[in-house]
């Protein structure tokens, strides 16, 4: 079966029914933020992507590193009304279809890599991703526009959970869920760690891909 690229790679099987009562399929966006092609991070993305496309799901998929995405914003396109590239414009009309959302990434000093971390700054914007009040100059509680009706965070970590949180707290759970998607609309939030990467085994990479399927299936079936 043949899938169409489209600014970044958008998969699409060939029937729009899936396997329970004859729901449209919904249209999926994977963002991945990871260097290495050979990372346990693909290995996430790509999964979820096979269980999307077998559930008869479209899928839009982004890897930033490899679309060579440019996370640095600029001034002019702060403003709700300020200039952005033909590429921001492809990135914010694809969020704010989404009928869902799966970002993949490794936990970097309790933060998304700087290059995922620019595609919030630049996307994830006024008047696409949230708004305020009819003569709020932003200084009230935004409203939340993303359509989407649940979004997932995989990560990847080489630090042990139980020091996560005892010293961390582990801030991307505040990030992704508070500070993201909760303000933005999204309350329908699951957010899974993966870890220790860097001394598991084929086995337990394996179990949490298995883990993965079951994710995506419940919240996307």
């Amino acid at each position: 079966m043949a899938y169409l690229p489209v600014c970044g790679w958008r998969f699409q099987k060939a029937f729009k029914i899936n396997d329970i009562g004859g729901i449209d399929d919904m249209n999926v966006l994977v963002i991945l933020g990871h260097p290495h092609k050979g990372s346990f991070n693909h290995a996430i993305a790509y999964t979820a992507i096979d269980v999307l496309k077998n559930n008869g799901h479209s899928v839009v998929f982004h890897d930033l590193y490899e679309e060579g995405f440019d996370p640095v914003v600029g001034y002019e396109e702060i403003p709700r009304d300020g200039e952005i590239d033909s590429v921001i414009r492809t990135h914010c009309e694809h969020v704010s279809n989404a009928d869902g959302i799966i970002i993949v990434h490794p936990n970097w000093w309790g933060q998304p890599p700087a290059i995922l971390k620019g595609w919030i700054d630049r996307v994830i914007r006024p008047g696409v991703a949230y708004k305020f009040e009819e003569n709020d100059s932003g200084e009230g509680v935004p409203i939340g526009l993303l359509k989407a009706k649940a979004a997932i965070v995989f990560n990847t970590s080489n630090t042990f959970p139980d020091r996560e949180m005892k010293v961390f707290g582990d801030p991307l759970e505040t990030i992704w869920k508070n500070c993201i998607f909760g303000l933005c609309g999204v309350d329908n939030f699951y957010r899974k760690m993966y870890g220790v990467i860097v001394t598991s085994t084929l086995e337990e990479r394996q179990q949490w891909l298995d883990d993965v399927k079951e994710t995506v299936n419940r919240f996307f079936p």
